[in-house]
């Protein structure tokens, strides 16, 4: 035959060919938006599905309790949401077209590939549904489908075939503990520790039960979980029942992990040596199941911890509002700090109003408290001499309730300082922590007095009438005139920079310390202020005036201390350092003036 008739022959039977598909498939009318299916198929009501490729092993599933287990080809939990991804796919799948009559076809098996389908059993209680998979389209969107005990073959978008398994590892669970949300209880073996650990209901505060009895690392507990619950699966090792645990380090294990609450352990993960072909891998085997896995260790780092790792690095933890906070030391200080409403704060005995600010420093001092060492975890009072402990330098202690000896937070006892930090004692406690001088030293060492309201009285500068400055025996007086208007007064000397002075003017009426250094009936020794010294007086156009006398200057802290005298006591106070450079800049008198 001529080679060109031949070519001429083939392309008309390719375009016949596509010619009837286009007719048989695509010419078709649509089918109704109704054409489920598999009508009556609901998602919730599946109890099994069943996979069974046309080159693969069978791939099975059953629902227990809302749970997935693979059943074949092996036992093991299974994924909820790649097996009910497939359930719920089946469940909307509709036809493209109504259904194609195959009746009396030859081979029709083979045209539309079910000779050799992947078949899907989904059984819903006493329903049984077997779904043939055969041939894609010649477009390879859709596929073709037949529904054993139904006549017709259907046509749908091949789409959802992506949530077909090609291997049960498709549809096993990679999680290593599952959801650890709800465990309130932890036993875990690394080395030759065993930690036992269990939360509290109410608090939700993890405590230790062994080793021993002592306050867990609630945040260390918790992040742990958190990144056991993120651990995967990076490879299914073996099912072998049969496999040598010795091998891979899990007999014993380096680590073992039972999580359940109370005394109920429903969950155990077992964790081994290093994966041979890759050292960031651990294998790893769930109590209960055959398959041995590896995973990465990173995620586990936290269970590879001591004993002291998991116990709560903080002398306590604050769990309801402070309202009473008993100081007592060193020496002879004692006082107490009571809450009066949720801003307001009173020192029982004392008449100064008391800074909100500072009390809540304390207290974040207090909780912040971290501890350095645990340096004796069973104590008898023939110890604490050897720590300090016996006649402690101070004792604080903090309730929940003003006056009630009962609503105690936490009561705890400090030694001296030492090359070790500071010894610390709970009281309802045999243990003997330390805390590092740092930490120590955000404490007060001296009275109430030092919580006394930072701000030291308050007036415009539109009622000052004159500043009066008085340093080395001599004195300089300037008049407020009106708004950024000073001149020095008659008998005083001296360029006066107006717009200064009033800012200058504006900071002292609305003075404030620092911090609080001391007070008395006269002024503490020790800080330089001396009669000769620098000295500032406001006088207000209704007669009243406040003085502020300052004394030495700090070395490279650019401020100096200063004293005022407030209900007719002595208060030294760490001066505001930008105001005393507007002070020294603006209210002192120049060495010239005679």
């Amino acid at each position: 035959m001529n080679s060109k008739h031949t070519l001429t022959w083939f392309v008309i039977a390719v375009a016949l060919f596509a010619f009837i598909f286009t007719y048989h498939y695509f010419e078709r009318p649509a089918a109704p938006a109704s054409l489920e299916i598999l009508p009556g198929l609901r998602l919730a009501s599946v109890t099994s599905v069943q996979v069974i490729p046309n080159d693969a092993p069978e791939i099975s599933a059953v629902r227990t309790n809302n749970e997935w287990i693979l059943t074949q080809p092996v036992f093991y939990p299974a994924q909820k949401v790649a097996i009910e991804g497939l359930a719920g796919e089946l469940q909307k799948l509709k036809a493209a077209y109504p259904p194609i009559n195959t009746g009396g076809k030859q081979d029709a098996d083979s045209e539309y590939g079910f000779k050799t389908p992947t078949t899907i059993v989904v059984q819903s209680g006493d329903d049984r549904r077997e779904i043939l998979v055969g041939n894609r389209t010649p477009p390879g969107d859709q596929v073709f489908l037949r529904v054993v005990g139904s006549d017709g073959v259907y046509v749908t978008d091949a789409g959802w075939l992506k949530f077909i398994p090609q291997s049960a590892n498709d549809w096993r669970d990679v999680s290593l503990a599952g959801s650890v949300e709800d465990y309130g209880s932890i036993v875990l073996t690394n080395g030759t520790k065993i930690i036992e650990l269990h939360s509290d209901p109410t608090n939700h505060l993890w405590e230790m039960t062994r080793p021993l009895a002592a306050r867990a690392n609630s945040d260390y507990i918790v992040k742990a979980l958190q990144q056991l619950q993120t651990a995967r699966v990076s490879q299914f090792v073996t099912d072998n029942s049969n496999a040598d645990m010795t091998a891979f380090g899990l007999q014993p294990a380096d680590l073992d992990l039972w999580l359940g609450n109370g005394s109920n352990f429903v969950t155990g993960v077992h964790f081994g040596k290093n994966s041979t072909n890759d050292s960031t891998l651990v294998y790893a085997k769930r109590e209960g199941w055959n398959a041995i896995v590896t995973t990465p260790k990173q995620p586990l780092a936290p269970w590879y911890g001591t004993v002291n790792d998991f116990r709560d690095p903080y002398l306590f933890e604050l769990t309801a509002p402070v309202m009473e906070i008993d100081m007592i030391g060193p020496g002879t200080n004692h006082y107490v700090l009571q809450r009066v409403d949720a801003n307001t704060w009173t020192i029982p005995g004392e008449k100064f109003p008391v800074d909100p600010g500072s009390v809540q420093y304390l207290i974040q001092a207090l909780a912040g408290l971290h501890i350095s060492e645990f340096v004796k975890d069973v104590v008898t009072p023939a110890d604490l001499p050897g720590y300090g402990l016996a006649q402690p330098r101070r004792q604080i202690i903090l309730r929940s309730a003003t006056g009630d000896t009962n609503a105690v937070m936490a009561d705890l006892l400090f030694s001296d300082v030492s090359t070790n930090g500071v010894f610390v004692k709970r009281t309802d406690e045999d243990f003997i922590y330390a805390i590092s001088a740092e930490d120590y030293g955000k404490l007060p060492e001296g009275g109430g007095w030092q919580f006394r309201q930072h701000y030291i009285w308050n007036f415009s500068e539109t009622n000052i009438a004159e500043i009066t400055i008085r340093q080395n025996g001599k004195m300089i007086r300037i008049i407020h005139n009106g708004p950024n208007q000073w001149s020095p007064a008659n008998g005083s000397q001296g360029i006066i920079n107006a717009p200064a002075v009033e800012e200058v003017a504006h900071d002292l009426g609305n003075l404030y310390s620092d911090a609080w250094m001391g007070y008395g009936p006269t002024t503490p020794t020790g800080f330089g202020i001396k009669p000769d010294g620098l000295s500032i007086t406001l006088t207000l156009k209704d007669g009243e005036s406040y003085t502020v006398d300052f004394g030495a200057v700090l070395p490279g802290a650019n401020t100096t201390y200063a004293a005022v005298t407030l209900d007719g006591e002595r208060w030294v106070f760490l001066f505001p350092p930008g105001l005393y450079q507007m002070v020294a800049s603006y209210l002192v008198i120049p060495v010239n003036v005679p």
